[in-house]
């Protein structure tokens, strides 16, 4: 694995404190550390991803699952990704 994983505790709430490069082979590691109780992934402290881990982060922002303290780079990137996925891409015709 590329990248650190903390589970995070503030009361009742839990966020993936995650670090590093996170790469497509991260994902499964990242679905699996979800369970249960995770209410947001804090970002602070990724250094690089790659596109299937932006699609991985941007389904779970449009699931509830907020990415806080990104990257500038990272948040532009999952902007444009849920917009994607929403099918607003800017490409629809009026």
């Amino acid at each position: 694995m590329s990248c650190r994983i903390e589970r995070v505790a503030s009361g009742t709430r839990v966020a993936l404190r995650v670090s590093g490069r996170i790469r497509a082979d991260d994902i499964q590691t990242l679905r699996e550390s979800l369970a249960g109780d995770v209410v947001a992934f804090d970002l602070t402290e990724v250094t690089i991803v790659d596109r299937d881990v932006v699609a991985f982060l941007a389904t779970c922002e449009l699931q509830g699952i907020p990415c806080k303290a990104c990257p500038p780079f990272v948040r532009e990137w999952l902007d444009v990704e849920k917009r994607r996925l929403d099918g607003d891409d800017g490409t629809r015709h009026r």
